[in-house]
């Protein structure tokens, strides 16, 4: 199948920008000896949907390494960089990505991934998942199971799940430790205010950061802003979660009321509507909105554009819409992932050991079909096998040079002994 890129051209920029991934991604490279060495996914048609980059160009030649025919799109339209897709394609990977094309092309091109007829699906947001479960349910059989990235992608499949409509067995990728621990919170906090400051050019310092969402991406944009001289509200809607944020040293409101000190509001729920028309009513001059939930509903843009009485490109990247009374709300890369919309997404140390469990993974169900074909205790979503999380963490750590203490046998005999026998 021929691919389907916009700019080939520009193949060797993109390599580029793929060795320098590669080059800081010990992880994978450490993975890559066992895969061309033993070839798990020989004969195997691998369909990826994950934002179409560096680090993902990496985590997909690893899979080709490692036997499989691979089949590559992004996962949002304003997330592919052209010249990265056109390296793919020119390191012979079936690569159906353009940078902002249609939400139909967009669509296109997921089918034209599940054209190949995969045997392992790789998801980010459950776009392909959705769409064998809907008009390619003709592929369904010829699936082993797949792999999804999000935490919107897994709220999908567990709705899937919990009706019993999921026909192929997922691993939950984003429940691993080494993924929510480290890429959700020190990925997404440190990628989010990098995507918004090389937006804006503007300091971060004294300004009021409203952060709606405390799961553990919200965590570390929080974090990031407070780090960076911020002046922190969190919006809520669990009691817990608004409880931690208030311990952690943040101020916490409704939505209502921060609208109306906030100078820049990041939206990271997973959830559509978190910014509204009642809420732009509020706002001050020059306010900023950007989210870094998966899909672009969380802040309403069409009620913006409806509020607005002039509409106009600021800044690239940056649409201002004047409101009536004169004031200037200023909204990031379309509402979409302003990390990746308008950045490059999460340092590459980080998608590093998400990769390396994503790959691991993919791995794990391709030498155990026969195990997980029904799923696990009348479950198709599955967690990932702890023994790759805590592998991941350990090669890891020897990555960095760091050793940990072990038990000894007195030890383990001690924390295995029955309370009553202490």
């Amino acid at each position: 199948m021929k691919s389907m890129i916009k700019m080939p051209e520009s193949a060797a920029e993109g390599i580029k920008k793929i060795e320098w991934a590669r080059a800081n991604m010990p992880l994978l490279n450490e993975i890559r000896k066992d895969f061309k060495a033993n070839r798990p996914f020989e004969g195997l048609n691998i369909a990826l949907s994950i934002h179409l980059e560096a680090k993902t160009a990496n985590l997909t030649l690893l899979l080709k390494d490692g036997g499989a025919n691979m089949y590559v799109t992004g996962s949002n339209p304003l997330s592919t960089q052209d010249d990265v897709a056109a390296g793919l394609a020119s390191l012979g990977v079936n690569v159906y990505a353009e940078y902002g094309v249609s939400n139909e092309d967009y669509v296109k091109h997921l089918n034209m991934v599940l054209d190949g007829k995969p045997n392992i699906i790789i998801d980010d947001g459950g776009d392909l998942v959705n769409l064998l479960h809907g008009p390619r349910k003709d592929l369904i059989n010829g699936v082993i199971g797949g792999c999804e990235e999000t935490t919107t992608g897994i709220r999908r499949l567990k709705a899937l799940d919990s009706a019993k409509e999921l026909k192929i067995p997922v691993i939950a990728v984003n429940n691993a430790k080494c993924k929510y621990l480290f890429d959700n919170r020190y990925g997404t906090g440190q990628s989010v205010w990098n995507g918004i400051n090389r937006t804006t050019n503007l300091i971060v310092a004294g300004k009021t950061c409203v952060v709606a969402g405390y799961g553990w991406c919200g965590k570390g944009v929080a974090m990031r802003a407070a780090a960076l001289g911020g002046k922190v509200i969190v919006c809520e809607i669990d009691d817990i979660k608004a409880l931690e944020a208030y311990m952690d040293g943040f101020d916490v409101m409704t939505m209502d009321e921060a609208a109306k000190y906030g100078d820049i509001f990041v939206t990271v729920t997973g959830c559509k509507d978190v910014i509204t028309e009642k809420h732009f009513k509020n706002m001050k001059d020059g306010a900023i909105l950007s989210n870094a939930g998966h899909f672009n509903v969380e802040i309403n843009v069409n009620q913006l554009s409806k509020a607005a009485i002039e509409i106009t490109e600021r800044r690239n990247n940056i649409t201002g819409y004047k409101m009536p009374d004169g004031r200037w709300i200023n909204l990031l890369a379309e509402g979409r992932l302003v990390n990746l919309a308008a950045g490059d997404g999460h340092p590459a140390e980080i998608m590093d050991m998400s990769f390396a469990i994503q790959a691991l993974s993919a791995k794990f169900i391709a030498e155990n079909r026969e195990n997980i074909k029904n799923g696990k205790e009348g479950k198709m979503l599955m967690d990932v096998p702890p023994q790759i999380d805590s592998y991941v963490a350990g090669l890891k750590l020897k990555t960095l040079g760091k050793s940990i203490d072990k038990l000894t046998k007195e030890q383990t005999e001690y924390i295995n002994a029955a309370l009553g026998e202490v």
